[in-house]
Parts: structure tokens; sequence; C-alpha cells
């Protein structure tokens, strides 16, 4: 199995999203991310999921989606060429000059913002890839994680797209 990006375009109504979720429950099927946002069409969203999954199940899921009334349009995103992000707010514990220093330098390293200090901890805002988000997770949480909040992945394909 391996990690899959849909993407949907839906119409901007209320149930839309449970219809489209409900669908991957009913087949089983674990949705690993999940974001929802406006698109350039005021009355569209995009959804944008990750799952994992081989090539085939990814497919007949793409169909499935297809067949929800207030679905637009589905594609399946090659990971190659697209682009796709995914935000993490981490809040650490850093109560020490020494510490705060190195996150600092971390967060430097995997270019993040430092978006919060108080005396006992930092948050940390990190953007990237998944991958890049659970390197910067596994190098910091020896420094203890107190909370961390993820967005889901957000993904375009690259390129002009016209339909």
């Amino acid at each position: 199995m391996t990690w899959r990006i849909i993407s949907a375009l839906v119409e901007n109504k209320p149930g839309v999203l449970f219809r489209v979720s409900n669908m991957f429950r009913a087949r089983g099927f674990n949705i690993e991310s999940l974001s929802v946002g406006p698109t350039e069409a005021q009355d569209l969203s995009r959804i944008t999921i990750t799952i994992n999954s081989d090539e085939h199940t990814t497919e007949q899921l793409v169909k499935q989606l297809k067949k929800i009334i207030d679905v637009v349009d589905v594609i399946k995103l090659p990971l190659d060429n697209s682009v796709y992000r995914e935000l993490a707010l981490i809040k650490l514990k850093a109560e020490d000059p020494t510490t705060r220093l190195e996150i600092i330098n971390l967060v430097n390293v995997f270019r993040g913002k430092v978006v919060d200090i108080s005396k006992r901890s930092m948050m940390v805002e990190i953007t990237g890839t998944p991958d890049k988000i659970d390197a910067f997770k596994a190098l910091v949480e020896h420094y203890g994680i107190i909370q961390l909040a993820r967005t889901g992945v957000c993904a375009l394909p690259r390129g002009v797209v016209y339909e």
C-alpha cells in the first residue's frame, strides 16, 4: 500500500463533506488526512483526501466519489507532478535558554517560524510535505511535545490544467 492523494471539487453546500467521508467509511477505508476549503469559484470547495491504498483500490474510490451528486470532479493527484503541503503547529517544552536556542536553530533549518513563546513553552509552525513535518517532529520529540495540530494535506497538480 502506498500513500495517495485524491482531490475532489464539490458544491459548497451543507452535507457534502459528510457524504464524501461517509463513502470512505462505508467501504472500510481510513482517511489519513482531509482538508477542505473554498476555491476560485465561490460556489465550489476542494476536498483533499490522503489515504494508504493500492492503485486499483484508489481508482475504485475515485469512481465511487464521482457518483456522489454534489461532486463536480475528482482526480487522483500524481505525487511526482503535484505540489502538496501541510501545516503543523507544535507546542514544545522550553524552560531554559539553551533549549530555546536549540529549538530555534532546528526551526530555522526546517524554514519554520516561532509563533509564540511563553516562560515554559514555545510554539512553532512548520509547513511542508508530511515527511518534512514527520522529520521535524522526530527531532524535537525529546524536548517534550505539549500539543500538536496538523492541517492535513492541501494539494494541486503542477502546471496549467484546463477543463
